[in-house]
């Protein structure tokens, strides 16, 4: 499986979520996941299974697939429940 972050430019916010995925899939025992980041331009539905975009962007991402909409990408509470949301599905 692999998912992944994607802001504006895919430089802070992205890169940002991605290590903090990272960090709760570790804490999952969940090191076989691979996380990636990208900006919208450049992200594509074939580099991920699961795209983490902020509420702003919800409107333009939805044509990578599944997308999973973030309220507040400093949210570390919501971001461990929407991820392990996802790893139970996938499970």
């Amino acid at each position: 499986m692999k998912i992944a972050a994607v802001c504006g430019s895919g430089l802070g916010s992205s890169f940002m979520i991605e290590m903090n995925i990272q960090t709760i899939l570790k804490e999952l025992g969940r090191e076989d996941i691979e996380v990636a980041h990208y900006d919208l331009g450049s992200a594509s539905p074939e580099l991920a299974d699961v795209f983490f975009v902020g509420q702003d962007l919800a409107d333009s991402a939805y044509h990578l697939g599944r997308v999973v909409v973030l309220k507040s990408i400093i949210d570390l509470d919501e971001l461990g429940e929407k991820v392990r949301g996802i790893v139970t599905e996938e499970s």
